[in-house]
């Protein structure tokens, strides 16, 4: 289906403002019911050049239609992406006004020539631009959306496939940019070699779908585009660096903080390393902000994960002039709280941008790093967490927690040749793992394992110098899970039915099943309609117009089509395969009817029921996350999309969750800019996926 503007959103665009947002790390804002629209609205295309960008698609959808359908071995499916992203790349800008610049069309024109061209030889089995140095586009497809997603390479001129060498990759994460298309972004990657390029290193820039500082979609988005470039190119997996400056800088932290043990070195430049203090938030506005949204910033806060940085060698850059050198002294902070001091490298009478000087000195440092190479066991592993989202580091994965959003924490010591000393807070269950060759403990002996002062003689190292235990923690005494058949006991298969509720089914949270809402959207999904009939008119309005809006919002904020069905049309593949969000009620959405009554918040006698709670059904409906009872490996969400709204585009410290696990909303209350109604009352489930008490 052609991507196009729909009702809704002309609407709401003929309220926004017609103007871009301004400044380095979001914009002006129009006031809470009518903030700037990010991206703007572009110019009009003049109709020859619409009628030639339309030939152009026209010619280059063709063309790939004719490269699938052929089926030809000598096509490499992995490289059809690489053809697909211009034509992506122009179709979206074309049928969604995103044409900011009389020059952005003539890039287009550039772009579908360059789709054509690889076309053509990827049908006489040829890609010279797979084996090409310097500027190279590459694409790949998304597991979140099917969509075809764009990213850059500087690829070196010493890089080779006939040696055995594999190369230092660097991660650089671009800055805000609010009219940044793909187009654009295509044009920048096929004209601009970036800030740095080290000799003898590919640097690697990720889009992150579009203006979101890499979070979310654009987190994974960077994943799957390292993991595109991995299969594609000779990377060297123990140099991997993060990198960046402005938004880029605050998408590094994050990076650096969350997945400490993958890079070789993290550095970040200007940006913002935490929400609250950034924003300028004054205790007034804190107190005001519903306490649930205060405690989502422990996703995002780099300052929260601050000790994970001793598993990964930083170099943080700022100008000496510039405001964003707060990121750096926070995260300074946060650092000398573990006897820490971070390496801040400053641009002398430097404003927000890169001093020459300082950046060969970053370079030089980095290099250094770089010649060391990653660790990839620890003797020390210093781990904090507040999420099972981020739940492993080094040869420590947390796999529960004691209570979701409190800091979690394991420190974990080899002591000698056969002790290990583990010290947790808010952990429940424990793996302990080593690859094979990677365990430096004695295998002729019996290691010691000392947790919390509890003392635990637990199996050797093998032959292949692999070592793994997995601990449990039960009335407040560790021990070892037990084995079954020598081998640990394995969860429960999935269920063929609807799983009762959470109290009798022993669901728990779990690494990609914890929450909250938005979590959804970082995994394959689909947005399933209603086509029976509400019991409410005024809750079918809002579910149309809220539906409508997340698609919209999708398409504009993290640059894909959402995948869309009618509950009637929902089949096995898509229960085993995606997160469903269902719309509607169980009246008029027939998949939601099949589970509503494995739900821990229901629908009875005309109410939506929450524990001893009840709230009209007239006027109230749910949204939340669950795992599906259908498939309780993936999620069911109801009613919501992601839950920043449009007032949160204007600057990245404000793109968190806005929703916890669940909430009630109020539609007599319309929708607007900041929330989706009024939240009548909302929570996170506990972590067997039960209702807590009310939250006071």
């Amino acid at each position: 289906m052609r991507p196009q503007i729909s009702p809704p959103l002309l609407a709401w665009l003929a309220l926004a403002l017609a103007t871009s947002a301004s400044g380095q790390e979001g914009g002006q804002e129009g006031g809470r019911d009518r903030p700037p629209r990010v991206p703007r609205l572009g110019i009009e295309v003049p109709a020859g050049d619409r009628q030639a960008l339309e030939a152009g698609l026209g010619e280059l959808k063709g063309a790939i239609d004719r490269l699938v359908a052929a089926k030809d071995p000598k096509v490499d499916p992995l490289l059809l992406p690489d053809v697909q992203v211009f034509h992506k790349a122009v179709r979206d800008a074309l049928a969604h006004r995103e044409f900011f610049d009389p020059k952005d069309v003539a890039k287009a024109k550039g772009q579908l020539a360059e789709g054509l061209r690889r076309a053509g030889q990827l049908a006489r089995g040829e890609s010279p631009w797979a084996s090409a140095t310097g500027l190279v586009v590459r694409g790949y497809v998304s597991k979140i959306d099917g969509s075809v997603q764009p990213y850059g390479l500087v690829v070196p001129r010493t890089y080779t496939t006939i040696s055995p060498h594999r190369y230092r990759l660097d991660l650089w994460f671009h800055g805000r940019g609010e009219q940044l298309s793909e187009v654009n972004f295509i044009d920048e990657r096929q004209r601009q070699v970036g800030t740095s390029a080290p000799a003898d290193t590919m640097v690697l820039h990720p889009y992150g779908r579009f203006c979101n500082a890499f979070k979310f979609a654009g987190e994974v988005d960077v994943l799957e585009a390292l993991e595109a470039a991995r299969r594609q190119y000779k990377v060297d997996e123990d140099r991997i660096s993060v990198r960046g400056f402005s938004m880029g800088g605050a998408a590094a932290w994050q990076f650096g903080t969350h997945y400490s043990d993958r890079w070789f070195a993290c550095n970040p430049g200007a940006g913002f390393a935490e929400s609250a203090r950034f924003l300028k938030l004054s205790p007034e506005a804190l107190g005001a902000m519903p306490w649930y949204e205060k405690t989502l910033f422990h996703l995002y806060d780099s300052t929260d994960y601050a000790a994970n940085l001793l598993q990964c060698p930083t170099v943080a850059y700022s100008g000496e002039l510039d405001g964003q050198r707060q990121a750096a002294e926070v995260m300074d902070e946060a650092l000398r709280a573990e006897e820490v001091r971070l390496v801040h490298i400053l641009g002398p009478a430097t404003g927000h941008k890169y001093h020459p000087d300082a950046l060969r000195e970053v370079d030089r440092r980095l290099d250094s790093i770089a010649a060391a190479g990653r660790k990839r066991v620890f003797h020390s592993v210093d781990f904090v967490t507040y999420t099972l989202k981020y739940n492993s580091m080094s040869w420590v994965t947390i796999d529960a927690l004691g209570e979701h959003w409190a800091r979690a924490s394991v420190r974990a010591r080899m002591v000698g040749e056969s002790n290990v000393e583990v010290v947790t807070q808010n952990v429940t269950e424990l793996t302990l793992d080593m690859p094979p060759g990677w365990c430096p403990l004695d295998p002729a002996h019996t290691p010691l394992l000392s947790i919390d002062s509890v003392e635990i003689p637990v199996q050797r190292p093998r032959s292949d110098r692999s070592w793994h235990v997995e601990l449990i923690k039960k009335d407040g005494i560790w021990d070892r899970k037990p084995y079954v058949g020598g081998a640990f006991m394995a969860p429960p298969p999935p269920l063929a039915t609807p799983a009762p509720p959470a109290a009798a089914s022993g669901l728990r949270k779990k690494h990609d099943l914890q929450g909250p809402i938005d979590d959804a959207f970082m995994d394959s999904f689909v947005f399933v309609r209603p086509t029976g009939k509400a019991k409410s008119s005024q809750v079918a309005a809002w579910v149309e117009a809220e539906a409508q809006r997340a698609v919209d919002r999708w398409r504009t904020q993290f640059r894909g089509d959402a995948r869309v069905k009618d509950d009637k049309d929902v089949a096995d593949a898509d229960i085993a395969s995606a997160n469903l969000v269902l719309w509607g009620d169980p009246e008029s959405n027939a998949v939601l009817g099949r589970i509503a009554d494995k739900l821990p918040i229901r629908w009875q006698g005309g109410q939506v029921v929450v524990g001893d709670r009840s709230f009209p059904g007239e006027t109230h409906l749910p949204v939340l996350i669950y795992p599906n009872p259908l498939n309780p490996s993936r999620y069911v969400v109801l009613n919501s999309g992601f839950t920043y709204r449009e007032f949160d585009d204007g600057n990245n410290a404000r793109q968190v969750p806005k929703l916890p696990d669940w909430a009630i909303i109020d539609v007599t209350t319309p929708p607007d800019a900041r929330k989706p109604g009024r939240v009548a009352a909302a929570d996170f489930f506990g972590e067997g996926w039960e209702l807590k008490p009310p939250h006071d």
